[in-house]
């Protein structure tokens, strides 16, 4: 079935009654099978291995990767082969947007994890216990699925918003199984190919993979007498220093300060470069100017300044210099206002966002009938289900986390305000200005209570991650609404999805950024290690510490670089807007690649330019590398993220097993 829409005139003019008797005729599949079992168990399934995919690319650059479109994608080849080997029937096209829904669903709970949560534990110094961490998520992400439905029925049954990326899964949907199903298939087999290369070079370059295949697979040392596992060097850089200490070779400084110190490596890890290719060539350049301008020449300058020094640990020993310490003592403070201001600014300069709040509807049924009550999310459940979560979720903050009660409940208000702002945009932009939502609450609440770090980050993790969820979530069901699906099989894929996030990603986390001691001891210190750098929970602290100890600790340094980044942020961001987008550095993306390990920003921008150079290449559309280069983006990109993210993840379970 052809997509169907409504012309903007009948957008304009109908009623909603008009709207939903059109859709419930023209578009509606109530005989299509949507949430089976296998559909459900897929994207469970689905959910988890890529929302754990997520988790590892969020702690390492501090960027959400979307998995609709590759979830779709995998869903389609995986029952496409099953279907034509016999062994089952091939997923309807519902079936395969609810995989992807309930997969996408769970990509979106984890980001806290991240960020938001990460930044309580290491402020706090607590280690928050799992079980409150996936109750806390779990009822954060309830709050969205109750708020995203009654929004549905205003954003896209009567505006018919558009929702960029949500459409662009719909068509996608409609085009592998009305279209050219042939080109579904070479997309997942692209993907399969990259993912499985991307896989083996991981595996080439991790200790725990190779000492699996060595010592225990091959038992090199007990015939052979192989001592020390064998791998490649994923820091390429490694293989010049130690030729360099041998032959008494040049170390490279700057004003004095070796180069390893401030993090300027070279290290080859493929899953940055599928990051850099879905950045895009605009955000990678400005994230590689905000790293090139602050480990190559600011922090060599306030070190030699004496702003950034080796620090005395409680222990007694003396901490170097490093790509940490210089972000925790300096850089820091400008990178999180240049990423603040500028998602303020970008956010301020779209009166489209804030227009569409009060927006006046379509006409109004003269008899108020519900023509798709009979499939709709009953809006009595929302009506009672916001507010009841929504104080579960202020007295879990204040139970779990010590947040006062009255400060838990003050920040609910701010909840609707966010997500209809957060709704506008995503529905717009396929943008939701996370960063700029959490820092309305962060300060409004760090005005009330500046002892307690936690009463401004948890209210604002909740306020902007339900706004987050619900806006996400909306932009989710929009493939569902262009190809006639049930709203309410939504709703439950949607909650299927956040339990499978979370089910993954909570044990997931105290893996590989809490891993036990030799004695069984966790410590919020391994959060924030050179391989994760965690630059989302590092906004997030900054933030809080800002709140807390007041500008009168920081060098006067920092200071002047901070007014200097505001200001430069509101010039960049006009410059955005003066030229409606083509002027493509983004103040945002400068002050990530502050906080990012430049080697992660050099790796990304190389990715970004190896898919720009090959999309302008490969031009001609229907070209074996126009197919390949920029049809195949999403796919190679997401082929790399998963090979080498996986297989990351794999070796963090081996180091622990094997040790």
């Amino acid at each position: 079935m052809a997509l169907l829409n409504l012309t903007d005139e009948q957008v304009a003019t109908w009623t909603r009654e008009q709207k939903d008797r059109w859709w419930l005729e023209n578009v509606y599949r109530g005989d299509m099978a949507q949430l089976t079992l296998r559909s459900a168990l897929t994207g469970f399934l689905l959910g988890g291995v890529l929302s754990a995919t997520g988790l590892y690319i969020g702690a390492k650059t501090g960027i959400g990767v979307g998995v609709g479109l590759t979830s779709v994608i995998l869903a389609f080849a995986l029952f496409r082969a099953l279907a034509n080997s016999g062994v089952v029937k091939d997923f309807t096209i519902l079936e395969n947007n609810c995989t992807q829904s309930i997969a996408t669903a769970s990509g979106y709970v984890v980001s806290p994890l991240y960020s938001s949560l990460a930044a309580v534990m290491v402020v706090t110094g607590v280690i928050i216990p799992w079980w409150q961490l996936m109750i806390w998520l779990f009822v954060v992400s309830l709050i969205g699925v109750m708020l995203a439905f009654p929004l549905k029925r205003k954003f896209i049954n009567d505006d018919q918003a558009p929702f960029p990326e949500g459409r662009a899964c719909g068509v996608v949907l409609d085009s592998l199984y009305n279209g050219n199903a042939g080109e579904g298939m070479f997309k997942a087999r692209l993907l399969g190919y990259v993912a499985g290369g991307a896989a083996v070079y991981q595996a080439l370059v991790s200790t725990g993979w190779m000492k699996l295949i060595q010592f225990k697979v091959l038992m090199l040392d007990q015939w052979a007498g192989v001592k020390q596992v064998w791998h490649f060097r994923e820091r390429l850089d490694e293989y010049y220093y130690i030729w360099a200490a041998k032959a008494d070779g040049l170390i490279p400084t700057i004003l004095g300060t070796d180069v390893r110190q401030l993090g300027l490596r070279l290290t080859l890890d493929v899953a940055m470069i599928g990051v850099g290719g879905l950045m895009g060539i605009a955000v990678a350049t400005s994230c590689l100017i905000g790293a090139v301008i602050n480990f190559g020449v600011l922090a060599p300058l306030m070190i030699q300044l004496g702003d950034i020094v080796p620090r005395t640990a409680a222990d007694g020993t003396v901490i170097p210099i490093n790509r940490s310490e210089i972000v925790n003592q300096w850089s820091l403070w400008w990178g999180v206002t240049m990423m603040v201001v500028g998602a303020l600014v970008g956010l301020i300069a779209k009166p489209e966002i804030f227009k569409g709040i009060f927006k006046r509807g379509a006409k109004k049924s003269a008899d108020g009938v519900d023509v798709l009550k009979h499939i709709e999310v009953p809006l009595w459940v929302s009506y009672i289900g916001v507010p009841v979560t929504s104080l579960l979720g202020a007295w879990v903050t204040h139970a779990f986390f010590g947040v006062p009660f009255w400060i838990a409940l003050v920040s609910l208000p701010l909840i609707f305000v966010l997500t209809i702002i957060g709704t506008n945009s995503v529905a717009l932009t396929s943008w939701v200005p996370t960063g700029s939502m959490a820092k309305i609450t962060q300060f409004t609440m760090g005005a009330i209570d500046r002892a307690n770090p936690a009463s401004n980050l948890l209210p604002a993790a909740m306020t902007s991650e339900i706004a987050s969820n619900t806006a996400h979530l909306l932009s989710d069901i929009k493939p569902g609404y262009m190809l006639g699906g049930k709203p309410r099989h939504q709703a439950i894929g949607h909650v299927i999805g956040n339990v499978a996030g979370i089910a993954c990603c909570v044990p997931l986390f105290f893996l590989l950024f809490l891993p036990a001691d030799s004695q069984g001891l966790r410590s919020t210190a391994t959060i924030f290690t050179d391989q994760f750098a965690m630059p989302a929970a590092l906004q997030w602290k900054g933030v809080a510490d800002l709140i807390a100890n007041g500008l009168s600790k920081l060098p006067a340094s920092a200071l002047i670089s901070m007014i200097a980044a505001a200001i430069a942020a509101i010039v960049i961001e006009l410059l955005r807007v003066k030229f409606k987008g083509k002027f493509g550095i983004s103040a945002v993306a400068i002050g990530l690649g502050v906080v990012l390990p430049p080697e992660y920003t050099f790796t990304m921008w190389v990715g970004a330019l190896l898919f720009w150079f090959m999309g302008r290449k490969h031009k001609t559309a229907g070209t074996k590398g126009h197919r390949i280069w920029v049809d195949g983006l999403e796919p190679i990109c997401a082929g790399l993220i998963a090979g080498a993210a996986l297989m990351g993840i794999g070796n963090a379970i081996l180091n622990v097993a094997l040790a």
